[in-house]
């Protein structure tokens, strides 16, 4: 049987790598679909987590993990499960072991990866100090593989990353397994399209874009993710499957660099950006709406559009739209914190020795994922000015330890007497959670950088639009 069959059949066994924001959800949705997954981390936590049935995302439930696999079907076509969850040697038994019918694995033990029939690697792909690509992640998941790389398997990279990643830099550490890319085993990049949080939009909902390296690698890899999504989108090669995510990033990068840069001048010249928006949002044709903010967060929209800013240098090439928007959103913190020292400097007081509360940790609305949150640099650049800061965030009790930041604080619970205490509170992610007429009636003085206190219909000599 080969890997198209088993694919349709559901008897291919699916290793995703990376149990994030991207290779959570993809592992649930391949066993909703029926298929045996294991799901590789190297945090050990993660796999215990996920071994007891515990999800450490706020908005991914694990219900569709723990639950008993569909009963064999009379040819044996769907008999999948698995006896038991497996880890390395000596160590302790899976929670999850009691459902002897599950169809998730979750291991750290990746010689596990000679087990599976389809690889998918959803790791991370940050900039290091000089935003250029850091690309150890996914370069040392390839060595990982390739030590186990067996032939008819195939290789999915999900990552975004640079055109050429996966034709050229992961191919040539795939093949030192002495396997041949397109011969003996199949490659291809499909692109994430994850929006935590989004409930519309699920992993399942999304098209999904697919390149291979071949024409047979793009058939086995259009052919796994059809068990998965309503749609898929094939195209003729890696590069351009590649390419369709950076340039989908950086569409909204510019637009919100854009307004970011619209909200600064109309500020000075006194008209509200937000009513801007929201009248011309109702023009049918040729608009679409986007919004300004203390900066940008998340893993992606900071990140990869300087993906493709370093590859271009490599043809001779500036991308100045993309480097004026990283400029731009970039330095909004700092305009965040010129309107809160504005702000206080009315009350006759100054940021340095100023108590502030920053509402909201997470990049955006109703998730608890702080990646590249503007919130992290508002903090740092007002502790800088002498001020003490603190935060509440609803959804992230304690900061993470983050790479390029060293905020270490516990949320503090948003009550009328500790809003009361701050010189200033600075609305710095809209959460549903945050009743804009309690911030404002219990605080001295609110800087909201999301319209929150405007969609409420809250704005008065206490609030400071920035």
């Amino acid at each position: 049987m080969n890997l198209i069959e088993k694919i349709i059949s559901k008897q291919a066994k699916i290793g995703i790598i990376g149990m994030g924001y991207v290779g959570l959800p993809l592992a649930i949705e391949f066993v909703r679909a029926g298929f045996s997954v294991f799901g590789f981390d190297i945090d050990e936590k993660k796999i215990q987590m996920l071994a007891s049935g515990q999800s450490y995302i706020k908005h991914i439930d694990l219900t569709p993990l723990i639950q008993p696999a569909p009963a064999p079907t009379p040819n044996g076509l769907n008999n999948q499960s698995l006896n038991a969850i497996t880890h390395k040697p000596n160590k302790p038994a899976n929670p999850l072991s009691h459902s002897t019918n599950t169809c998730f694995t979750p291991t750290s033990d990746f010689s596990r990866l000679s087990e599976v029939d389809c690889i998918i690697i959803c790791v991370p792909t940050p900039l290091n100090k000089y935003r250029e690509p850091d690309m150890t992640f996914v370069f040392n998941t390839g060595e990982t593989i390739a030590c186990y790389l067996k032939p008819g398997q195939l290789v999915v990279l999900e990552s975004t990353t640079y055109p050429g990643t996966t034709d050229q830099d992961l191919r040539k550490i795939l093949e030192k397994s002495g396997l041949k890319a397109g011969i003996d085993f199949y490659l291809a990049f499909s692109p994430e399209r994850e929006d935590p949080g989004n409930k519309e939009y699920t992993t399942s909902k999304i098209p999904k874009v697919v390149g291979g390296y071949t024409e047979n690698c793009l058939k086995v890899a259009k052919t796994l993710y059809d068990q998965i999504v309503t749609r898929t989108v094939p195209v003729s090669s890696t590069r351009v499957a590649e390419s369709v995510k950076l340039l989908e990033n950086i569409y909204r990068a510019v637009n919100i660099a854009l307004v970011n840069e619209l909200k600064i001048l109309f500020d000075r010249m006194g008209i509200d950006i937000w009513e801007v928006i929201e009248a011309a949002k109702t023009k049918p044709f040729g608009f679409h709406a986007f919004y300004p903010g203390p900066g940008l967060g998340g893993h992606c929209i900071p990140i990869d559009p300087f993906y493709l800013t370093w590859k271009a240098r490599e043809y001779h090439f500036p991308t100045r739209f993309i480097e004026l928007a990283g400029e731009i959103n970039t330095n909004m913190p700092y305009y965040v914190v010129q309107k809160i020292g504005e702000a206080l400097n009315e009350r006759g007081k100054s940021i340095k020795d100023s108590k502030i509360l920053i509402l909201g940790l997470a990049y955006k609305k109703d998730v608890d994922d702080p990646r590249e949150s503007p919130s992290f640099r508002l903090i740092e650049l007002l502790e800088e000015k002498g001020a003490e800061v603190d935060y509440n965030d609803p959804y992230i009790p304690i900061t993470p330890k983050m790479r390029k930041h060293k905020v270490t604080k516990q949320s503090v619970p948003l009550t009328k007497e500790n809003l009361s205490r701050y010189d200033c509170v600075v609305i710095a992610t809209d959460h549903s959670a945050y009743d804009a007429r309690f911030i404002v009636e219990n605080s001295n003085i609110v800087v909201d950088t999301r319209n929150l206190t405007g969609k409420s219909g809250m704005k008065n000599t206490k609030v400071v639009m920035a």
